[in-house]
């Protein structure tokens, strides 16, 4: 049996204002659309609903687009929010009734949702989900960024924005907790550029901070050597954990291309590209961080790659980005640079 879900959010969009009016009641209709604040069915104008299909055909009856936040998804996307259904078997289930339709058998492990089932955390799965994404450009995702004073995004390809992104609630989560939020989505490839799995950084809109939920960052998919990478790898670059790091350093030095390893674990057995010859690694200040860096020194120096550490003035570089600024940040990091990289990377930057 297929999945029925396409077809499900076929016949919602065709009685898109029955569903607006359910599940978006404070707003209102204005011609084609729907207007409301926001997916949580806030009072405004924010939010619009297209209710028919346009003359042109190029925009669908059921497709919504948050125009403060560049969120966008379908019915199926509102209807998850608003019920704050924990599974896409849940909102399939509030759609069926909604709509009158029959109920599936209720086989806990029907056969249309057995292959996804069995693919979750693969890198296949990683690959639906980062090819299901959009560009940063205009969203959440780049309002977050700018929160922590990110506003440089050279060759950041490798991040996407989700706007209806899977959450699964954990026994840390209050009752209650959303099933999908916004997200951060950062490819994790290996020195082929395979994409081998992706992290995931859960939003929430009205604060452009972190969703308010236990773990609002987890990964998936294969990421023993791989990383998030900015930048098209080179003989020097920089190394961290985190991917807000990374984009810190790239605020004053762009054109160096960096790696993050989404944990200290994971940093120290990064795949060393062919053509690196020197690594500067951003230290995290506490035990973890200082074995991660004592391993992969180890390994860099039985490659023949120089390692340098490179030390914070604050807790993180990115504190240092956004409470001294770019320029404290440039002149505490100049002297941690060979002069030969300063003067490439960072006073050109």
């Amino acid at each position: 049996m297929n999945n029925p879900a396409p077809e499900i959010a076929r016949r919602l969009a065709d009685h898109a204002e029955a569903v607006c009016r359910r599940y978006l009641s404070k707003g209102h209709r204005e011609g084609r659309y729907w207007l409301v604040g926001d997916v949580r069915n806030t009072p405004g104008r924010s939010l619009y609903v297209r209710l028919a299909a346009s003359p042109d055909g190029r925009g669908a009856a059921g497709k919504w687009t948050d125009a403060a936040t560049g969120d966008h998804g379908d019915l199926l996307d509102i209807i998850a929010i608003a019920q704050g259904t924990r599974s896409m078997r849940e909102t399939l289930d509030e759609a069926r009734r909604f709509l009158s339709l029959p109920m599936p058998d209720p086989d806990p492990e029907p056969r249309w949702r057995r292959p996804a089932k069995a693919a979750s955390g693969t890198p296949e799965a990683a690959g639906r989900l980062f090819g299901g994404s959009a560009s940063i450009t205009g969203s959440v995702v780049q309002a977050y960024l700018e929160t922590r004073a990110i506003t440089v995004l050279r060759d950041c390809d490798a991040l996407r924005f989700k706007p209806g992104c899977y959450y699964r609630p954990s026994k840390k989560d209050a009752p209650g907790t959303r099933s999908a939020w916004p997200a951060m989505i950062a490819a994790v490839t290996d020195l082929d550029g395979r994409l081998t799995g992706v992290h995931r950084t859960w939003l929430d809109p009205a604060a452009a901070g972190k969703a308010p939920v236990a773990y609002p960052r987890r990964a998936m998919g294969l990421l023993l050597g791989n990383g998030v990478r900015l930048g098209k790898a080179g003989p020097v670059m920089f190394a961290g954990e985190g991917i807000e790091t990374m984009l810190s350093l790239r605020q004053i030095a762009p054109a160096m291309p960096a790696i993050a390893g989404l944990s200290g674990a994971h940093l120290a057995a990064i795949l060393f590209p062919p053509q690196l010859r020197r690594l500067y690694v951003a230290r995290d200040d506490d035990p973890t961080g200082d074995a991660a860096d004592k391993t992969l020194a180890e390994r860099a120096a039985e490659a023949g790659i120089e390692t340098m550490p490179l030390l914070p003035q604050l807790d993180d570089f990115n504190s240092d980005l956004r409470l001294l600024g770019k320029d404290r940040l440039r002149t505490h990091l100049l002297p941690q640079l060979k002069a030969e990289d300063a003067e490439r990377f960072l006073l050109s930057g």
